[in-house]
């Protein structure tokens, strides 16, 4: 058996590989977490791995700093994937989008679209787009797939990228929803690749705060339907100064569904977030507790990125009450988010027996995605996940009980999950070899 104290933080446990116990060579136990952790062996990989130590080669990719000169080198001819947020709604207009500034700028007709010769009105389109500096979106989206192949590929921080890629199917967003496709590239560089060994709960977080995210799952539209979406809602230090109407509707009686540009609540986040980023579909919550913390999540929307249609009447009450004094209105800003408690409802809730005050405005959806991130189900939940992604398709239960009271004990510190799962005598079982079917990417790679 090896053991790898990391010097950095005494109080985490040592990483150690019963590999030996359970009748793997040195070898043999390379060539394990060479499948398991990285995009497949390089030749020759296996000896290197032997060379350094099974245990010191796990804590090197762990901590993800690897130079990886020739990768960036690859990557240089790649510049929209490093593009902001607020670049890419500049530069990308969506198609209706583009028509519309056309016909504002007299280039095409309002009357003659959809009537002109085809390929003469694509060609002003394109010299239009040409003129205004505009890029279309499919080259966002080569340049997005291209280095995703590279990263895979060729990086020398080979967990690090399979766990970017692990941890985007968790809370997946899809580029096949056109609102939220162009923003799929700052999610992976900002959101997912920075907090893929750090704590779950941060993880949660800055999903839940995404452009991307707000915009697949509808919770940037979702209000509280005895809210005035344009109204400035009173406040001071944060606080509601004025009481809400006991007379309008209580959150039960709200609607679950919207219409097209219509206000209301929108459950789809707050089931998502429940069932599939943290308890698990038997975690033990209610459709009930869907609706509250559903209530929990209204005014979390996108502040405004340039001529982005979803955002101009956010920028309307912006503009009209100030950007310094956003603050004290009780609205809260952090890089492409925006709480606006305008469109917040501000009633109490109460989720899985615990109980959250409206008044609390945007801590009181921070108050529950942490209460999701540290909770025994979700423990268990994601513990499971990573041992099915890395150890086999049926983990033991005696594996994923490690793991989960290690994410209990440490915070949900996922790099200190990982740490458990290969001390431990399951994860070298040799019924656990070869278990793995690769997905058609991996196996490409």
């Amino acid at each position: 058996m090896y053991s790898f104290l990391k010097a950095d933080d005494p109080k985490d446990a040592p990483i150690s590989m019963p590999y030996k116990a359970a009748g793997l060579s040195d070898r043999q136990a390379a060539a394990h977490l060479l499948s398991r952790f990285t995009y497949g062996a390089m030749p020759g990989q296996v000896d290197e791995v032997v060379k350094t130590g099974v245990v010191k080669w796990f804590e090197k990719q762990l901590t993800g700093r690897q130079k990886d000169d020739s990768l960036k080198q690859l990557l240089a001819q790649y510049d929209l994937i490093s593009y902001s947020n607020e670049q890419v709604s500049k530069v990308f207009p969506r198609g209706g989008q583009l028509v519309r500034m056309a016909i504002a700028e007299g280039v095409i007709d309002k009357d003659s679209v959809g009537t002109q010769n085809r390929k003469e009105y694509k060609g002003k389109l394109d010299s239009f787009m040409t003129a205004k500096g505009f890029k279309p979106e499919r080259e966002l989206f080569r340049q997005f797939i291209n280095q995703k192949i590279y990263r895979a590929a060729y990086t020398e921080n080979q967990l690090q990228e399979v766990l970017t890629d692990f941890w985007f199917n968790h809370f997946n967003v899809s580029m096949t929803k056109n609102d939220c496709a162009k923003f799929i590239p700052g999610y992976e560089r900002d959101v997912i690749r920075p907090n893929v060994t750090g704590k779950f709960e941060n993880l949660l977080l800055a999903t839940a705060k995404s452009p991307a995210m707000l915009l697949f799952l509808d919770n940037f539209t979702s209000t509280g339907s005895n809210q005035n979406m344009d109204a400035e809602t009173p406040r001071q230090a944060g606080k509601v100064l004025s009481k809400p109407d006991p007379m309008k509707r209580t959150l039960q009686q709200k609607t679950t569904k919207i219409k097209k540009n219509s206000q209301g609540l929108n459950e789809n986040y707050a089931r998502e977030v429940m069932e599939l980023h943290t308890l698990g579909v038997d975690g033990g919550y209610t459709q009930q507790d869907v609706t509250q913390a559903a209530g929990i999540l209204t005014g979390w929307t996108i502040y405004p990125m340039g001529d982005y249609g979803k955002t101009v009447a956010i920028q309307k009450i912006i503009d009209r009450i100030g950007e310094d004094k956003l603050a004290e209105r009780g609205f809260v800003r952090d890089g492409d988010f925006l709480f606006t408690p305008n469109r917040h409802d501000n009633s109490d809730k109460v989720v899985l027996g615990k109980t959250f005050k409206g008044n609390d405005g945007y801590q009181e959806g921070v108050q529950l995605l942490r209460m999701l991130a540290h909770h025994p189900s979700t423990a268990k939940f994601i513990s499971r996940k990573l041992a099915v992604r890395f150890v086999s398709d049926h983990p033991p239960a005696s594996l994923i009980d490690k793991m989960a009271k290690t994410f209990a004990a440490k915070d949900g510190n996922i790099e200190q999950v990982l740490i458990t799962m290969v001390s431990s005598p399951e994860f070298w079982s040799k019924t656990a070899l070869r278990e793995k079917t690769k997905s058609p990417f991996e196996l490409a790679m």
